[in-house]
């Protein structure tokens, strides 16, 4: 079966990993970019393990050399002969795990590479056998001289107890044995994987504590012998001084069960291909598309040397296009591949600013959250490492000449260290970012959806407003003040 994990599961390895790569999407780039859902959709069939390791390499990256290792180890899954099949039917068993396992065995920016996270195993567990022993001598005692009941009574009591006290972390711990079992049991059965014996030798350590609990007798066991509260120290024990093995035993796993998950995922898709690293201010993108939309329709781009300001009517897709554009760059540089027919594109981190809205419970307005996002956003552009940053309606909540003031201001600093996409209405931008932003048109040709240079002249909002069931008046009033408007705008 396939357990239902949290995103906050689904995360921890990420976090407790480390901050390797070349920067590290944020929250909000995430929601903008339809990242969870993409990784739902992405990781369909995959364990826990390769769930996490597919969230990290979207949300890290990878440098050209892992880039490359990924490519082949998907193409030769995608090679045919079987090769597919045979990586699910061995992979299959990790999806009976019911716990993540990294909190287990990973340390957060641990300095010591054998560190675990784990306490030291206390030493009274190993005296357990006394209070079994002591109750069925004072149980013995009793048939004999019947105030020895009481420490028999009071010895029950002690047993009892310690399995109450230890229950829920017996319970939760038994899901996390289990899953490293399956885990050491792939990487075991992987030939010529470096610690294939040791993991096989460390499985049975793990198995052998559960074989204690007899069927049938397995309550009583627990309760007079303390049978499971002994396998609970016993595993953990191993757990922790195995941590450094684990840790290279669950990257090993995990990448494997990742490529299992990427190799279906393109498989199943029409339109693809490896990804091509080209230099930071260069994305060449040709009939990408976005796999989350099946209908969308395949756009060309270009870019070299500059930004883009990008404008469309109403609907068009403009947004459609900068999340179709931004997802590319992101699966490009954490898997290798686009959705595309032909790609060239930067290996950098990836930062948007597309649905900020108003906080009324945190006192934050509209405009509030989009000073805040453009703050952050300018933040990471005075980082040595350059990006490209994805911008949809910048500044909505303030008015219009505030607005394009304050938008000029920020997209001319974003494009002086990145790579800017933005799109708006306010076309008027195209002309005061003509030296950063190179003009692009979202616009229908024959009947097809075509990116070409330019701006948008025709817009039809107020069409929109007329078709609405507007009164005329009210349309030809607007239409006046648009008018008077734009030339004033134009003469800047």
């Amino acid at each position: 079966m396939e357990y239902p994990f949290p995103e906050s599961a689904l995360r921890r390895y990420d976090e407790l990993a480390g901050a390797q790569g070349n920067g590290a999407v944020d929250a909000q780039t995430a929601q903008d970019m339809l990242l969870p859902s993409y990784l739902a959709a992405l990781g369909a069939g995959a364990s826990i393990f390769g769930r996490q390791m597919l969230y990290r390499r979207l949300r890290r990256g990878l440098d050209a050399d892992a880039l490359s290792a990924t490519r082949r180890r998907v193409a030769a899954l995608l090679a045919g002969g079987g090769a597919l099949e045979r990586a699910q039917e061995a992979m299959q068993v990790l999806r009976r795990a019911s716990a993540e396992v990294t909190e287990s065995i990973f340390v957060a920016d641990a300095a010591d590479g054998a560190a675990s996270p784990l306490p030291p195993v206390p030493r009274w567990p190993s005296c357990l056998w006394l209070l079994p022993l002591a109750f069925f001598a004072s149980l013995a005692a009793s048939f004999f001289w019947l105030p020895a009941l009481v420490p028999t009574v009071l010895l029950s009591l002690a047993l009892m107890a310690i399995q109450i006290s230890h229950q829920a972390r017996m319970q939760y711990w038994d899901g996390i044995a289990q899953a490293l079992q399956l885990q050491l049991y792939v990487h075991s059965q992987q030939a010529g994987a470096p610690g294939a014996q040791q993991a096989a030798q460390l499985r049975g350590q793990l198995a052998a504590g559960a074989a204690e609990a007899v069927p049938g007798v397995a309550e009583y066991a627990n309760w007079l012998m303390q049978a499971n509260l002994k396998r609970y120290y016993k595993t953990r024990g191993l757990v922790r001084e195995h941590a450094a093995f684990l840790r290279e035993s669950y990257v090993l796993v995990a990448n494997l069960d990742a490529d299992l998950a990427l190799a279906r995922h393109l498989s199943q898709q029409g339109l693809w291909c490896w990804a091509e690293e080209g230099w930071e201010q260069e994305i060449q993108l040709q009939a990408v598309t976005h796999p989350l939309l099946p209908d969308a329709e395949a756009l060309d781009l270009s870019l070299e040397g500059k930004s883009a300001f990008i404008s469309g009517q109403n609907g068009i897709g403009k947004s459609t296009l900068l999340r179709t554009v931004g997802l590319n760059l992101l699966t490009a540089r954490g898997f290798g591949f686009c959705y595309a027919a032909q790609a060239r594109v930067p290996n950098l981190p990836v930062f948007a600013s597309m649905q900020n809205e108003d906080a009324l419970a945190g006192g934050e307005s509209l405009y509030q959250s989009e000073l805040r996002r453009a703050h952050e956003l300018l933040a990471l552009a005075r980082q040595p490492q350059r990006a490209v940053y994805i911008i949809d309606e910048i500044f909505r909540g303030t008015n219009h000449m505030e607005s394009v003031s304050a938008a000029a201001a920020v997209l001319e600093e974003l494009a002086a260290q990145g790579t800017v996409l933005v799109s708006s209405h306010n076309v008027v931008l195209a002309r005061l970012l003509d030296r950063s932003c190179v003009p692009l048109l979202v616009q229908k040709r024959a009947g097809r959806l075509v990116l070409t240079p330019g701006v948008l002249s025709e817009t039809n909002g107020l069409t929109l407003l007329a078709q609405s069931g507007f009164d005329p008046a009210i349309e030809q009033r607007a239409r006046e003040v648009y008018k008077s408007l734009t030339g004033r705008l134009l003469s800047v």
